[in-house]
């Protein structure tokens, strides 16, 4: 799915800093995909790489938080985007534990953790889902991207040297 991404986004010829930006604000690919196809595939700066994601990363905090309820509201009137809906809201209730149980630093941890279905996106849904306070949400979810940034980074290092 991340290659398909990749492979449409290449077809507009976008800048590689907006190609990684752009990467790492979507849901599926965010910066577990945009750090190792800016250092490996598009052969950028290291820290160049780890900027724009983090920053691109970030992007979705806020709109996700203060709009992903009322747009799932409105657009839940249809039969096929109310099962969409649906299954995206339990999936996140199934996952909100960490979160649920240390809301700022359980976000902050959430957020950090490379793996899928972890990252910004969900995250803030389950945030946003619980009623947590905006400025901790944020503050939680950056540093929980920074320190995602840092493993996926280094990760991405290692396994440079190891081929």
């Amino acid at each position: 799915m991340q290659e398909r991404i990749f492979d449409f986004l290449s077809i507009f010829n976008l800048s590689p800093k907006i190609m990684i930006l752009l990467l790492s604000t979507l849901p599926v690919t965010e910066l577990r995909a945009s750090v190792p196809i800016g250092i490996l595939v598009l052969k950028q700066a290291v820290s160049a790489t780890f900027i724009y994601s983090i920053i691109g990363n970030i992007i979705p905090i806020a709109p996700i938080y203060f709009f992903l309820e009322p747009v799932s509201k409105r657009l839940s009137r249809t039969p096929l985007m109310r099962r969409f809906f649906d299954w995206l809201l339990k999936r996140a209730k199934a996952r909100s534990g960490l979160i649920e149980r240390y809301e700022a630093l359980g976000l902050m941890l959430f957020v950090s953790i490379p793996f899928p279905g972890t990252g910004v996106w969900t995250g803030c849904l389950i945030a946003s889902l619980l009623r947590m306070r905006f400025l901790p949400t944020f503050l939680a979810a950056c540093a929980g991207v920074v320190i995602a940034g840092v493993v996926v980074t280094v990760l991405t290092l290692i396994g440079r040297l190891a081929f």
